[in-house]
């Protein structure tokens, strides 16, 4: 009875998740992406000329004036392919802005080994792109400006440990922008870099912005919701969601010191890393209802004529992974969203990720993980078999209270009370045992859903991805009969009504998680194992079999 309620709440709220998502999938997206296509030009969603360049407050009155609300005219725009070890990507000569990224470590499943994640990409079905820009009060490049490459393709060389790729961009008065990018062996960290050179005969001024600009595509399971949006990061608010649905109804922007701004979605984020001790503009915005942005504001640089001026920040642009994240900002792993459990969620994964430094196996470690938690809970579950068996062994006598009393159900619940006194027999002793479980339950539920070290992740024989629905179907099979053979172990329930259900719920949960990762079925199948070991050894010991 342990596992079975523990399950059945467990559904419900998996249930709720999966209504919210069809609710959205049915009437909500239809809606947003027919607005897409009927936006759709040939880069991208069409917007408004200043629709995305970020709302800038002058330092001064008189120094900094609002954008300019016109595009700059440019020549065809072009694209500069860049390969590293670990990412494939284009630069678009417009802006020059990363309008496409591929992971070349994660393909798009294991059954596409060759064909890699493409993680930023500018078409009307999966619009997520990078842009940046300066901002001043006369000509600057934002994003629709033109830039001038030196070369069409870089690629990183054996033995070579970076690449930098520098485009150019220079107006008639004389001042002349350098935009940088930084690519390094193994790692998804790309340094951006402005340098600006006033051979003017004025002074300049300037803020440089970065911001991601995505569309609502989702690229996660059906059966399994993960947030999709933009993310935030301070002092004093480490880590605020602030999703589409936000963003549709009110712009966002708040000045912090420290910080980053980022789009996640699950196992990937995109994140904007700033210079840190600097005063900094955070803003999000919504662009026509059908696309979204998240930007930061950085400090603003000037150079006097004949002078100099320079800024920098840092991109990520990959995988959630723990290991990679905590390198480059601070509380930037939260991205790794375990809600609000994640204080034991970091816990367990820590665990589950040193058992597989023993194992090499995630299948195992999960295995193994599953163990600790039951050794964790034993005297907690003992309490509640002993309960159960109890309960058990007064089966007969409850037969007898039905039939003497028939259908007078407050008479016979009175006598079942009663005789659960005299037993001394607590038929709530099973509840706080549950209680005090679930949280952790659904803990290592969000650690299986947003860990991407499992994504693809072997197990064993037909198992080769701990994060797709099991192929033949073995797992939910095996995990339907170890829960009906449970329900043996269990007191029959009085009720014919209540006895039906608890027969049909095995096939119920088999068909439901049919379609969940296999990590998760082996993680339920494994514990359902543990509980009837556990049950039938104290219901044996206490003579009720």
């Amino acid at each position: 009875m342990d596992n079975l309620r523990t399950l059945f709440i467990f559904g419900l709220l998996i249930v709720s998740l999966l209504l919210w998502e069809a609710w959205q999938n049915d009437y909500v997206r239809p809606q947003q992406q027919a607005a897409e296509q009927a936006a759709e030009t040939a880069n991208g969603p069409a917007t408004d000329a200043e629709a995305d360049l970020p709302d800038l407050p002058a330092p001064t009155a008189e120094s900094m004036p609002d954008v300019p609300t016109t595009p700059e005219a440019s020549a065809v725009t072009e694209k500069v392919h860049v390969k590293t070890d670990v990412i494939d990507l284009k630069i678009s000569t417009q802006g020059g802005d990363i309008r496409e990224l591929a992971l070349l470590e994660y393909a798009v499943s294991s059954d596409q080994p060759d064909t890699p994640v493409q993680f930023l990409n500018d078409t009307a079905s999966h619009f997520f792109v990078t842009q940046s820009g300066l901002r001043a009060e006369g000509d600057a490049p934002t994003h629709y400006a033109e830039y001038r490459a030196e070369k069409d393709e870089y690629v990183l060389q054996e033995g070579q440990d970076e690449i930098k790729v520098p485009l150019y961009w220079e107006n008639e008065a004389g001042l002349q922008v350098i935009k940088t990018y930084t690519f390094k062996r193994d790692s998804y960290l790309v340094e951006v870099d402005y340098q600006v050179n006033n051979q003017s005969a004025d002074g300049f001024s300037a803020y440089p912005y970065a911001q991601l600009n995505r569309n609502r595509s989702d690229d996660g399971s059906m059966f399994i919701y993960t947030y999709t949006g933009a993310v935030f990061s301070s002092e004093g608010n480490e880590y605020q969601k602030v999703d589409f649905d936000e963003l549709e109804e009110a712009p966002y922007n708040r000045s912090v010191n420290n910080g980053w701004a980022a789009m996640i979605q699950h196992y990937f984020v995109g994140a904007i890393v700033p210079p840190q001790e600097a005063e900094l503009g955070f803003y999000g915005r919504s662009i026509n209802n059908s696309n979204y942005v998240a930007g930061v504001r950085m400090p603003v640089i000037s150079a006097e004529a004949g002078q100099q001026a320079q800024a920098d920040y840092g991109l990520y642009l990959g995988p959630k992974k723990h290991e990679r994240l905590e390198k480059v900002a601070e509380n930037l792993p939260l991205t790794v969203d375990y809600g609000i459990l994640t204080i034991i969620s970091e816990p367990l994964f820590w665990v589950m990720e040193w058992l597989h430094k023993l194992t090499g196996n995630w299948g195992w470690s999960i295995v193994l993980l599953t163990v600790l938690i039951k050794l964790a809970f034993f005297k907690l579950s003992a309490a509640s078999y002993r309960s159960m068996a109890g309960m058990r062994k007064l089966t007969p006598k409850l037969a007898q209270l039905k039939e003497r009393y028939g259908d007078d159900k407050q008479k016979f619940n009175q006598a079942m009370m009663d005789l659960y006194r005299t037993e001394k027999i607590n038929p709530l002793g099973g509840c706080l045992p549950i209680l005090v479980q679930m949280p952790v339950f659904l803990a290592f539920y969000w650690v299986l859903v947003e860990s991407i070290e499992l994504r693809q992740a072997d197990f064993m024989l037909w198992i080769n991805d701990l994060t797709a629905m099991d192929p033949y179907f073995v797992l939910p099979v095996l995990f339907g009969l170890s829960m009906w053979f449970q329900q043996k172990l269990n007191p029959a329930p009085q009720d014919p009504a209540q006895a039906m259900m608890m027969k049909i719920f095995p096939l119920v949960f088999t068909v439901f998680f049919a379609f969940f990762p296999a990590g998760l079925v082996l993680y339920w199948l494994v514990n359902n194992l543990l509980s009837i070991a556990q049950q039938w050894y104290i219901t044996r010991k206490m003579g009720a079999l």
